[in-house]
């Protein structure tokens, strides 16, 4: 999968507090991401995020 620094990621689960919308901060083996409702950062590997994924916007 193509997923870039900046993108918002559209998950197939939402997020605790009730977002589905990820911000992607850093790429690699790992990303960091962000919440784009409460803000919260996380960090988690690559083959976990990428099953999730409903779409990824631009």
């Amino acid at each position: 999968m193509d997923i870039e620094v900046n993108d918002v990621l559209v998950m197939k689960k939402a997020h605790p507090c009730g977002s589905q919308k990820l911000c992607v901060l850093r790429a690699g083996a790992d990303f960091k991401l962000k919440c784009l409702n409460c803000g919260r950062e996380f960090m988690t590997p690559r083959t976990k995020i990428e099953r999730k994924i409903k779409r990824i916007e631009k």
